[in-house]
């Protein structure tokens, strides 16, 4: 017996196929060794631990963070901190970088493994030649199989992340790269910035500076148009996409009616579209990319994680300081923190005022992203799966208080509302991280997941 065998006695699991079952979880060498009926009994040297009055759902899964815009170096502290408090076993963090990968990975390793509280893997972005090139070992040497391309980064738009301008030829040899590989994932940024910069242009020379501005310099059709065009490419190469934040109603039923014809289409939104509208008061501090939509276009995001047209909820994550939010909008940062209040936003909003189940939540924070990413191990509460576990005390209301939550940022979008429905305690393979609010795991403990192109498992290999 290793110091990570016991058994959850009196939790509540929920996940893809439950809403809720009352289950004990025997717990061996940091995998799931049996789904038990509440009370059997087990070896008597086998410790035991209490779930009681607490749903367990699989470890969560934020499959949209951005590394690199808090403190460098201990950002894979501070930001996995802050996942773990949210209930987040598991990260996927996106490097925007011109340069080739390996360097990048070497550089980005030595950080994490000293530091990271919570499991991890890589999305690498794609902006030149050379990342084309080397997709393929990008997969089979760092177990990386999902590759960002911003379909919006012409010409110089890019040029602030430090990336180079590319174009739709571009894209199209992406898709085929990929698409030669099998089950590589292309994260297609949906935006037509051609029509964004005329926009744009006029509103600032107007001197148009609110929220519904900036929404309204990026209208629907810029990201409905690029949807299609990117299926389109996708269906034509045999190419799988994921269609990251989608904000609109337009761009859904785009989506909607490819996948008639083409399924290998995938689709996150984020939390913020859920709650808020271009007419919020948040004033430069609720500047992303998408933009805040309407109130019709947040009912879209309910709808479509209800019929299943969303498949992930994500939080594109930018740890960022109120500082470099707090300018005139045109100057403003995008972008703000989120992995820590999706399942409290997703429980108040969603299962509190009936527009999601609980297992529907589960799904789109658990087995999606596992399967559509091929996270090996995680997703599910299956014997032999990583005892990732998410207890979930669905009645406690607490207020969002950013200085509570670890992250390098200062602010949140729900800072001072009280949300009902939050996680009291983080388990990463077997061990505790989190616990009512408070840390108890060790910097270093997270392992770096290597992806394969092959259905995920428990066995595949980490480093």
């Amino acid at each position: 017996m290793t110091t990570s065998d016991y058994v959850l006695r009196g939790g509540t699991l929920v996940d893809a196929s439950t809403d809720g079952t009352p289950t004990d979880l025997l717990i061996r060498g940091g995998k799931i060794a049996a789904h038990m009926a509440p009370g059997t009994p087990v070896d008597a040297s086998v410790p035991e631990k209490s779930a009681h009055g607490l749903h367990l759902f699989p470890g969560l899964i934020d499959a949209h963070v951005h590394f690199g815009f808090g403190e460098k170096i201990t950002e894979y502290e501070t930001e996995t901190i802050y996942a773990a408090q949210g209930g987040f076993t598991t990260v996927l963090g996106y490097f925007l970088n011109n340069e080739a990968y390996a360097d990048v990975y070497e550089r980005e390793q030595g950080y994490a493994k000293t530091r990271a509280y919570v499991d991890y893997a890589f999305h690498f972005s794609t902006a030149n030649e050379e990342h084309i090139r080397d997709l393929a070992d990008y997969v089979k040497t760092y177990g990386v199989t999902s590759f960002k391309y911003f379909m919006n980064f012409k010409g110089e738009e890019g040029r602030y992340l430090g990336l180079d301008g590319t174009d739709d030829g571009y894209l199209y040899e992406l898709l085929a790269a990929a698409a030669a590989l099998g089950e590589v994932k292309i994260v297609c940024h949906t935006e037509n910035i051609e029509i964004v910069n005329r926009i744009r242009a006029r509103f600032q020379a107007e001197g148009r500076s609110t929220l519904k501005d900036w929404s309204l310099s990026k209208p629907a059709f810029t990201e409905a148009e690029s949807c299609v065009r990117a299926m389109y490419f996708a269906e034509h190469l045999g190419a799988q996409i994921y269609i990251p934040h989608l904000s609109t109603r337009m761009a859904l039923n785009e989506v909607r009616r490819w996948r008639g014809r083409y399924d290998k289409v995938f689709v996150e939104t984020c939390p913020h579209y859920l709650t808020h509208t271009e007419d919020a008061d948040n004033g430069s501090l609720g500047k992303a990319n998408p933009p805040f939509r309407s109130a019709d276009d947040v009912e879209a995001m309910w709808e479509g994680l209800r019929d299943g047209s969303i498949d992930v909820v994500a939080s594109d994550h930018v740890p960022r300081k109120r500082a470099t939010k707090e300018k005139p909008l045109w100057l403003a940062s995008q972008g703000f923190p989120g992995t820590a209040t999706i399942l409290p936003v997703l429980l108040h909003e969603g299962y509190h005022k009936g527009r999601l189940s609980l297992k529907r939540i589960a799904e789109v924070l658990t087995a999606a992203p596992a399967r559509i990413f091929n996270v090996p191990g995680k997703g599910s509460l299956a014997i032999g799966s990583d005892a990732d576990i998410t207890l979930v005390d669905l009645q406690l209301a607490r207020s969002v208080n950013p200085a509570e939550l670890g992250s390098y940022s200062d602010y949140s979008l729900y800072e001072g509302q009280t949300l009902t429905g939050w996680p009291v305690q983080t388990i990463v393979r077997g061990q505790t991280v989190m616990a009512n609010g408070k840390i108890t795991g060790q910097p270093g403990y997270g392992h770096y997941l290597f992806r394969s192109l092959a259905k995920p498992d428990a066995q595949q290999p980490r480093v």
